[in-house]
C-alpha cells in the first residue's frame, strides 16, 4: 500500500486527506520546546513551522520537517519598507538573509511594511517598492520569495500600513516579481475587511502564504468563532494553491495541542 502524500510530497498519517500542506506558526507555542512541538506536529501530519530562524532550522531538520516561512531579517512589524531612511539598512539584511535561508533549503522570508506614522498609502506604497525593488535580484537569483503579512490596524497592530489586501496587491504590481508575494492571514483580513473567500478568489495569484486564526480573540478555529474555516480551506485549494497554511491562533485549552490538532482537522479539506 503506498505511504499517503501531502502536496508537499511529506508522508502524511492515513487520516489526513493531502491537500493541503499544513504548518504551525512556533511563536503561538513557545510554552513547548522545539523538540517537542516538532515531534507533536509529525505525529498530527503537520509537514512545516512557520515563523523560524537560523537558530532553528538544525531542529527542524531533525525532524524531517521544513521552515515554511523564516525570519531573522529587518526590525521587525513596525519598522518596515515604508520608511525609507530604513532602507540602506533593510536591504543590508535581507540581502544577508536570503542566501542563508536559500542554502537551507527554503524559499520563504517574511517582511513588513512598517508603521504609517502620517504617512499616505500612496507614498507608502512608492517607499516600499523602492526598497524592495533593490532585493528582487538578490531574491529572485536565490530563488527565495519575499512575503510581506497583511496585518489589521484596527484590533493588534495599530497604525501598520500594509492592512488590506488591495494595498498589498498595489504593492506587488509596482515592486513586479514573482519574488515578491503576500501572506494573507485570514485572522487580520477578517477584521479588516471581511469577504474573505471572494478577496482569496480574486487575488491568489499574489498570495505566497496563509495564516490561520478566531475571530474574534486569535484563539481556536472551532464553533467558538465567527469564521467558517473548512469553507474558507476548500476555496483556498480550489485557487490550486500549493504553498502551506500555518495555524497562528493562541490556543485556550490546557493542552495547547490538542487545540492544535483540532485545528488541523477543520482546515483538512478533501
Amino acid at each position: 500500500m503506498l505511504q499517503q502524500l501531502s502536496a508537499a510530497g511529506k508522508k502524511l498519517p492515513a487520516s489526513l486527506k493531502g491537500k493541503v500542506n499544513h504548518s504551525v506558526c512556533r511563536w503561538c507555542y513557545q510554552s513547548i520546546p522545539l523538540d517537542d512541538l516538532c515531534k507533536a506536529a509529525k505525529d498530527i501530519g503537520i509537514t512545516a513551522i512557520d515563523l523560524v530562524g537560523p537558530d532553528d532550522w538544525p531542529v527542524l531538520r531533525r525532524y524531517g520537517l521544513y521552515a515554511s516561512l523564516s525570519h531573522g531579517a529587518g526590525r521587525g512589524i513596525e519598522e518596515g519598507f515604508n520608511n525609507p531612511g530604513l532602507h540602506d539598512e533593510l536591504v543590508a539584511g535581507y540581502a544577508a538573509m536570503i542566501p542563508r535561508v536559500a542554502a537551507a533549503g527554503y524559499s520563504q522570508l517574511i517582511c513588513f511594511s512598517g508603521n504609517r506614522r502620517g504617512l499616505d498609502d500612496e507614498q507608502g506604497i512608492k517607499n516600499c517598492a523602492r526598497g524592495l525593488k533593490r532585493l528582487m535580484k538578490t531574491a529572485e537569483q536565490y530563488g527565495v520569495t519575499l512575503v510581506m503579512e497583511l496585518l489589521n490596524s484596527k484590533v493588534d497592530h495599530p497604525d501598520y500600513q500594509c492592512d488590506t489586501t488591495e494595498w498589498g496587491v498595489a504593492l506587488c504590481n509596482e515592486v513586479g516579481s514573482e519574488r515578491f508575494k503576500l501572506l494573507y492571514d485570514i485572522y487580520h483580513m477578517q477584521i479588516m475587511e471581511g469577504d474573505v473567500i471572494a478577496t482569496i478568489r480574486k487575488y491568489h495569484r499574489y498570495i505566497a502564504h496563509y495564516h490561520t486564526g478566531g475571530v474574534p480573540g486569535r484563539n481556536e478555529i472551532d464553533e467558538t468563532q465567527e469564521l467558517y474555516y473548512p469553507a474558507i480551506m476548500k476555496a483556498i485549494v480550489e485557487t490550486g494553491f500549493t504553498g502551506f497554511v500555518a495555524q497562528e491562533f493562541i490556543p485556550q485549552h490546557p493542552n495547547p495541542l490538542t487545540s492544535l490538532r483540532q485545528a488541523i482537522k477543520i482546515c483538512d479539506v478533501g
